[in-house]
């Protein structure tokens, strides 16, 4: 008999076990869990549900269990946009006022519709606005909108940068309502998931509403257990879409196909081609999806994640494999997940892996930040695993890629533009004072900020009092309590408090006092003065820069 041993078949076989090997342990009945579907050239390979989808109920995920692909949505909304251009409803090319006429006007360079979609319109987000002067406060949908049109100013020039911007989609979601004259999720349906087959399917707003067959979300509660995750305002067009295993995989294979059933092939090819900047440089996102190498094969894909739950849809075009993985709660991360089943899958038809840069050939960087005054931002290294790892706006670091003379990290690390350091400007024998940064082909003087950092009550005097915000809607007050420096911001609805750490006398980074928002990261505080004198903050995040805060005159 003829050995099969090592046969297509039989290396397919051992993956797909492998691959139940790494979810099995996730298969609880105290705990939720994910729902996976892998096909190859529109052939099912695997399909699979654990944990639970109502821990409540005792109710266990099934294949067909719907869930929340958060920001997987994105690249939904711009086919939905591609449809209207189509009609010739509209254009990308349209500036954003053409549709929104409410917004203000902050830039004469747009920004338009397509600056929206590639998120290079340097517009805020509303999620983000509302948490820094609400935390997780819920609102019921309806102050989005309001918050974008309060903003005055950008994060950058339009087409200049790309940051992404959950805000920019929203609008998007707003200008399909009102080209189309259906609701969104109307559109969606009429337009893409009724043509397509893609019955459960869907866009909800709000995690208040109730849908059939949709798996709870679910977050580690402080004291052990679980909790509800609650998004705290509307998720329409950046990340509403409620989904199942079936549903994605039938998405999935016809965006690969060459027949069409819904739009154009250009209008398909326009979702993952990458965008150039005004720098001339290039990011590997397009409208909603990222297109780049991974280990020699070129993969599409977009991940998301809300408060409970997490996805990551992955193409591999070339060998017709196509992926989705929906997490509501379980501890895992579904990127790594899906590259992992890449690699288990495709096997020798990938290169080797990267070769990150060893933290201890740059040791002169190690534990130090620079920060740029021109724009306030903040870089710092570290090293991670043996790695060197940057951090970018005070988030974590993260291990660098190394190659022609260049350090940097990628769209697939950070949703914003390449961050690029030229390696040779880095002397292994001394601490540099200044870095130059490119970021996405723009160069940035970054100047290291010198230790021993000031003590918060030292600073306290001239920076504790009363400021406001026009672009949140709100007040705040940095007060000195146990030591320690507190911004607390007062929106209308709700307040959001964070610990300040000194970097240096005008440099600061924030913490969350609420255990949820705190695990997303750091925010950046940079200090305004005049004649020596505090008079504003400027408030930063990895998505939102330079959220002004005024400082107010104490009454007589």
């Amino acid at each position: 008999m003829p050995d099969t041993s090592s046969s297509p078949a039989a290396a397919e076989a051992s993956a797909l076990a492998a691959i139940d090997a790494l979810i099995a342990p996730l298969n609880r009945s105290d705990a939720p869990g994910l729902v996976m579907g892998i096909a190859r050239n529109g052939r099912l390979l695997y399909r699979r549900a654990v944990g639970m989808a109502s821990l409540e109920m005792g109710v266990a995920n099934t294949p067909t269990t719907r869930m929340r692909i958060a920001s997987t949505s994105k690249h939904f909304t711009a086919m939905a946009v591609l449809l209207l251009a189509e009609d010739g409803l509209l254009d990308v090319d349209d500036a954003v006022h053409k549709h929104l006429p409410e917004m203000p006007q902050l830039s004469a360079e747009g920004p338009t519709l397509r600056h929206l979609l590639n998120h290079t319109s340097g517009w805020r987000a509303h999620d983000e606005l509302w948490a820094i002067a609400h935390g997780l406060t819920f609102t019921r949908p309806g102050p989005g909108l309001p918050a974008m049109v309060r903003q005055r100013e950008l994060n950058f020039e339009p087409g200049t940068q790309m940051k992404y911007s959950n805000g920019g989609y929203h609008l998007l979601a707003k200008i399909i309502e009102r080209v189309s004259g259906q609701s969104f999720n109307d559109f969606l349906k009429a337009r893409l998931f009724g043509p397509l087959g893609m019955p459960d399917t869907a866009s909800v707003a709000t995690d208040l509403d109730v849908v059939p067959g949709l798996a709870g979300l679910y977050m580690p509660a402080p004291g052990g257990g679980w909790q509800r995750g609650l998004y705290p305002c509307e998720l329409d067009g950046g990340g509403s879409l409620v989904s199942t295993v079936d549903d994605m995989l039938r998405w999935l294979a016809h965006m690969r196909s060459s027949e069409k059933i819904v739009g154009s092939a250009k209008s398909w090819a326009l979702l993952s081609e990458p965008t150039t900047l005004r720098s001339g440089s290039k990011v590997s996102y397009g409208f909603g999806l990222a297109r780049h190498p991974y280990r020699g094969v070129e993969i599409i894909h977009h991940a998301g994640a809300v408060l409970g739950a997490q996805s990551q849809m992955l193409s591999v075009p070339a060998h017709g494999l196509d992926i989705i993985v929906m997490v509501n709660g379980a501890p895992v991360s579904p990127s790594p997940l899906a590259l992992k089943v890449v690699e288990l899958l495709l096997g020798d038809a990938l290169a080797p892996p990267e070769v990150r840069p060893l933290a201890s050939a740059f040791p002169t960087l190690l534990g130090h930040h620079y920060h740029a005054p021109a724009n306030g931002g903040l870089i710092g290294f570290a090293d991670v695993a043996g790695k060197l790892a940057m951090s970018w706006q005070a988030g974590a670091a993260t291990p660098m890629h190394q190659g022609e003379g260049r350090l940097w990290l990628g769209l697939q690390d950070l949703p914003v533009n390449d961050l690029v350091i030229d390696a040779g400007d880095i002397d292994p024998q001394r601490t540099p004072d200044t870095l130059v940064l490119y970021e996405g082909g723009e160069p940035r003087r970054y100047e290291r900020l010198h230790a021993p950092a000031p003590d918060a009550a030292a600073l306290a005097e001239k920076l504790c009092g009363d400021y406001t915000s026009a672009d949140l809607d709100a007040t705040a007050q940095l007060t000195l309590a146990n030591g320690a420096l507190l911004l607390t911001v007062h929106g209308r609805h709700g307040q959001h408090a964070c610990v300040l750490k000194p970097l240096s006398p005008d440099v600061m980074t924030l913490t969350s006092t609420d255990p949820v928002l705190s695990q997303m990261g750091k925010s950046i505080l940079n200090v305004e003065r005049k004649a020596g004198r505090v008079t504003g903050l400027r408030l930063s995040t990895l998505r939102t820069r330079n959220i002004h805060l005024v400082r107010q005159e104490p009454r007589a």
